[in-house]
């Protein structure tokens, strides 16, 4: 089993930034894929950016691209998505994932693993 920790959300207001974490616990390999999601009120949890684990290879939702960055740190087992210009429709639940695959993925049913979820939310 593998345990993921987000960590780093809270209220900012438009055009701020936010750094999220996501620690990762149990049965951690270097062959996982790692990916942030967010789901808003009454809207479907979606895909914002993901991360090889080992290669480091990144994808970003057309709505995030050239504003958010996903990185990782092996050593720690943390992963993090700087958010910058941030703009109320950012405003979100952000969830932390991981599959059991080399590979990016960007749809939900394909991660294995989930966090808790950290509010952002973004005035106006």
């Amino acid at each position: 089993q593998v345990q993921l920790v987000e960590s780093g959300g809270g209220t900012v207001q438009a055009g701020g930034s936010l750094r999220l974490s996501c620690s990762a616990s149990g049965r951690t390999y270097s062959s996982y894929a790692m990916g942030w999601f967010r789901q808003a009120p009454g809207k479907e949890r979606e895909f914002v950016a993901g991360i090889s684990w080992s290669r480091g290879n990144t994808l970003y939702a057309d709505s995030v691209k050239g504003r958010f960055t996903i990185s990782r740190d092996n050593a720690k087992i943390t992963v993090y998505l700087q958010m910058n210009s941030l703009s109320p429709e950012d405003t979100a639940v952000y969830y932390c994932a991981g599959r059991t695959s080399r590979t990016i993925a960007t749809m939900t049913t394909l991660y294995d693993y989930w966090g808790q979820g950290t509010q952002v939310t973004v005035s106006s």
